[in-house]
């Protein structure tokens, strides 16, 4: 594809987002509840064509768990288009209205951004999630996936124009970039006169490249390099079972625990409970973590890592003070959790922790579209401008204001 091709792709995308923007959300709302359907009758043939990408897929562990579908993976699918589709309409809500003194009616209303471009790395589920929470919120979504799921995003992708053509909206509202070289990813970031905002999904090598390349703004999906502490008010049981949740679960995704932090008051009767619960994960620890469980000694890189992988990194802390320290050298901004019964630390944790997310009590597995109640996300963002956290409808808007006069003038 051709620099000039792709931008063409991307002014039809433009053109389909303004109509997409003044669509009824009974129009948008249907689409969803089509390609949901859409979802579980063609099952069989999307389990096909991924299986066969799956099997040609050179790398194991996380990048191949995030490529796979399977039959749960598609009826979650379809579960979370139904759930966005039922969502609240989150275009033209009003945030806040006033009268002025001169009689002038203000108010803020929700609108769509616009292009929503996405750049991301196998996960084919991320395909139809974008999708979803895009069309709902009236913007149009312009995807560049990658080459090992090119055959899969095609298959859901067709779905999903064919869903919005069946619905009198432009079956452009949802493209796909089917040149999947590293030319035409840059090319893509640059369309600044296509899209009004960029998300990117992967590694470091394409936050890096998104860094370089982009020339709109963009919303950083960052590492999730999370924490969990285990504070010396915990109750011992439950955090166990938080660490084996938050690091076993799915650990080839971006809220598993990466690095286990535990107060030294418990670690002698924890660490070794902990590591007996999880044989299946390579402890990597601190000289404290070493003198009392079986561990590879852990480097500074260790603690810094995003593994996505069954390996975590262990440290053994003095205090409380020591332990937010600890993640506000190395954590990412993304999520980070305490289990703890004593209040004012829980406390002290919620307010002093710089993150995206905070959790007490609970795996960090649970920062998620879904799991908090949105219908899915584009995206966990990890940075403070415009969204932070999970990028759900809401986060798919931006303001405009509306004035109403009677012929005031200044």
């Amino acid at each position: 594809m051709t620099s000039s091709e792709l931008h063409a792709q991307g002014l039809r995308v433009r053109a389909a987002a303004s109509a997409l923007a003044t669509a009824p959300d009974a129009q948008r709302r249907a689409v969803l509840g089509a390609v949901a359907e859409a979802l579980q009758t063609h099952r069989a043939e999307l389990l096909r064509v991924n299986a066969v990408e799956v099997s040609a897929y050179a790398e194991g562990g996380a990048g191949r768990d995030r490529l796979a579908l399977t039959e749960a993976r598609i009826g979650a699918m379809a579960d979370a288009l139904r759930e966005v589709a039922a969502a609240p309409d989150p275009l033209y809500e009003v945030l806040d209205h006033d009268v002025r003194p001169n009689g002038l009616d203000v108010s803020r209303v929700r609108v769509p951004l616009g292009v929503i471009g996405v750049v991301y790395e196998n996960r084919p589920n991320v395909t139809s999630d974008v999708a979803g929470l895009c069309v709902r919120s009236g913007n149009a979504a312009f995807l560049r996936g990658s080459s090992s799921a090119l055959s899969t995003n095609r298959a859901i992708v067709a779905l999903w124009r064919r869903a919005l053509s069946d619905n009198g909206l432009p079956e452009d509202a949802v493209s796909l970039v089917e040149d999947v070289s590293h030319e035409a990813a840059v090319a893509f970031m640059q369309l600044d006169d296509v899209l009004d905002c960029l998300i990117p999904r992967g590694g470091p090598s394409l936050i890096a490249a998104m860094r370089e390349h982009a020339r709109v703004p963009y919303v950083l999906d960052g590492d999730g390099n999370c924490h969990v502490y285990v504070d010396d008010a915990a109750d011992l049981d439950k955090a166990a079972r938080i660490v084996v949740n938050a690091k076993t679960s799915r650990p080839g995704v971006c809220n598993a625990a990466e690095t286990l932090l535990v107060h030294e008051r418990v670690a002698p009767d924890f660490l070794p409970v902990v590591a007996a619960m999880m044989p299946q994960v390579e402890l990597r620890g601190d000289d404290a973590t070493r003198a009392l469980i079986d561990a590879r000694p852990a480097s500074e890189d260790d603690f810094a890592r995003e593994f996505l992988d069954l390996v975590m990194a262990v440290r053994v802390v003095g205090s409380l003070d020591e332990a937010i320290a600890h993640v506000a050298r190395f954590g990412t901004g993304h999520s980070e959790a305490i289990v703890t019964n004593d209040a004012a630390h829980a406390e002290e944790w919620v307010r002093r922790v710089d993150a995206a997310a905070v959790l007490v009590n609970a795996s960090t597995r649970f920062i998620d579209g879904g799991e908090l109640g949105l219908g899915g996300e584009v995206g966990i963002s990890t940075q403070k401008l415009h969204a932070r956290g999970p990028m759900g409808l809401r986060e798919l808007t931006c303001l405009k204001w509306v004035v109403r006069g009677t012929g005031q003038v200044r």
